[in-house]
């Protein structure tokens, strides 16, 4: 990613965080819900775009409910991503 790209990963990382309403453990990972009102479709999809560049490793899921209620994106991986997930996007904060 360019300096540009970068920056904007980031900004949209930090809004994804900031505005989670729930988080759920699954049995490979985790899914982040938001509030379709708080954060877009194109947004979550624009972070999973870039986010997939740097992190390969990551199995990505947006799952959109129906009446627009809640967009949903899981997180998961092979054995041990977890506790980057964890590192990573501030899941003990939430707890």
């Amino acid at each position: 990613m360019n300096p540009a790209e970068r920056a904007r990963h980031q900004q949209l990382g930090e809004r994804l965080q900031a505005l989670r309403k729930e988080i759920a453990e699954t049995a490979r990972g985790y899914e982040f819900q938001y509030r379709p009102t708080d954060i877009s479709l194109a947004e979550l999809a624009e972070w999973v775009g870039a986010e997939s560049k740097c992190c390969p490793f990551f199995d990505f899921h947006i799952d959109v409910e129906r009446e627009g209620k809640l967009l949903c994106l899981r997180l998961t991986g092979e054995e041990g991503i977890k506790a980057f997930i964890r590192a990573e996007f501030g899941v003990e904060k939430m707890r």
